[in-house]
């Protein structure tokens, strides 16, 4: 399969404005700016069924469409480059080898909406892709495929690298405007919805890094060619980021819908010293646990949810059968209890709730009720929350808990873990 993300990335200066031209970069700005209107852009983007691939999955062209239906100038485009979700390092790739196709990308976006300025919220654990990136903004200043005269059809853009400050709920699109604005880094309530209120309450597109580098393609090859790849409800390729218990770990570009057992077993290699798999998270930490009878299904928007969870961000983790699952939960929500923001009670206190008594399990320290009172408390804060993030960590405990209910009793009724147990075979009793 040719690689529509990942193109020209063995070449080891594919992140110079050179390289990038000379296997083709920015024809498809040339093609959108010279043979097409705003309204084709919307168009094609809406029939190529692109989906966003930040997490949430929602139709790119829609998105655009609503934005271009608001009077309110100035409009303003965002990338969301803000990769905090655990597990995910797949727009790194993009950042570090390809960022002129994502910067051309947001230029046809901008086309499109007819922006005038845009913003690259750049995560604040990659320093080194801050100069990256500002290179690259610089060489397409000056080839003039940023500025005031861009090819020299009076249309400008002018676009700048934004250095968030390492908080994981700026990955989320109403608290990276606030921080963007020099606010707190909290979320709003919606409605309104970015893309009539957004930056400074004008009409915002925030795209992830991912979804900006798949616009060229569709531009240059047109919507019925893209749809070729993929499934009918998720068209495309995906970046898919694989760590843990296999040989092969990595990013792997490969179409939508692509069964996970093929993704772990043929493209990384199996499990890591033969041993037997015990779980995958599909999607990063937020998205909900699969265990080995689930291998089959298929890696997309919908086929993930049919197994009662999501595509997220696509990063793949895999644990095999020697892996704690009470102590990974209880690291995980170590995690969404130092990260959350504390805007809503739910959040703020339901995952130190869950993080106290998963603490208590792991410790030896608990008692068979706990396993109820955790429940009730998960329960309490699923669609309570401001923001997906609470709501996230109560679903992956409870997908935990029910997928690997008889680990979770082991520990309390032995005081131990059964995966490092030598005289129990995991899963049984």
């Amino acid at each position: 399969m040719n690689k529509i993300i990942l193109r020209n990335i063995e070449n080891p200066n594919s992140h110079c404005i050179e390289e990038y031209i000379k296997a083709g970069g920015y024809k498809a700005l040339e093609r959108a700016v010279n043979e097409m209107t705003p309204r084709d852009i919307i168009d094609d983007i809406n029939r190529s069924g692109l989906r966003g691939r930040g997490g949430a999955g929602f139709s790119t062209g829609l998105k655009w469409q609503f934005a271009s239906l608001d009077p309110k100038f100035p409009r303003y485009i965002i990338c969301n480059a803000d990769e905090g979700e655990p597990g995910t390092f797949k727009d790194r790739v993009i950042l570090e080898r390809n960022p002129h196709q994502m910067i051309e990308g947001m230029v046809i976006s901008a086309y499109a909406l007819q922006s005038i300025r845009g913003y690259i919220y750049l995560r604040a654990e990659y320093p080194h892709v801050e100069k990256i990136l500002n290179d690259a903004i610089e060489e397409a200043y000056e080839n003039g495929f940023l500025g005031n005269d861009i090819m020299s059809k009076h249309f400008r853009f002018n676009l700048s690298v934004h250095r968030g400050a390492g908080a994981y709920i700026c990955g989320e699109e109403t608290s990276l405007i606030n921080s963007l604005e020099g606010k707190r880094g909290e979320p709003r309530v919606k409605p309104p919805f970015p893309v009539n209120a957004g930056a400074w309450s004008k009409p915002t597109i925030v795209n992830n890094v991912e979804t900006y580098a798949n616009i060229t393609y569709i531009v240059e090859t047109a919507p019925r060619t893209y749809k070729l790849l993929g499934t009918k409800d998720s068209p495309g390729t995906k970046l898919f980021c694989v760590s843990g218990a296999v040989n092969k770990p990595g990013v792997y570009e490969l179409p939508l819908g692509t069964p996970l057992r093929e993704i772990i077993y043929n493209h990384c290699g199996g499990i890591r010293g033969g041993r037997a798999l015990k779980g995958v998270i599909p999607g990063g930490l937020s998205t909900p646990i699969l265990t080995p009878e689930h291998l089959d299904c298929h890696m997309d928007y919908v086929g993930l949810v049919q197994h009662g969870s999501m595509l997220g961000s696509g990063a793949i983790m895999v644990f095999d059968d020697t892996m704690c699952i009470v102590k990974i939960y209880e690291r995980a929500m170590r995690f969404f209890e130092h990260e959350s923001c504390g805007k809503c009670t739910p959040c703020r206190e339901g995952t130190g709730w869950m993080r106290t008594i998963l603490g208590r399990i792991e410790d030896g320290m608990a008692e068979m009720e706990d396993l109820d009172t955790l429940e009730d408390v998960a329960n309490n804060v699923v669609a309570k929350t401001f923001c997906p993030l609470g709501d996230g960590a109560a679903h992956v405990l409870l997908a935990a808990m029910k997928h690997y209910r008889t680990e979770f009793e082991y520990h309390v009724k032995h005081k131990k873990c059964e995966a490092a147990d030598p005289s129990q075979k995991w899963g049984q009793k």
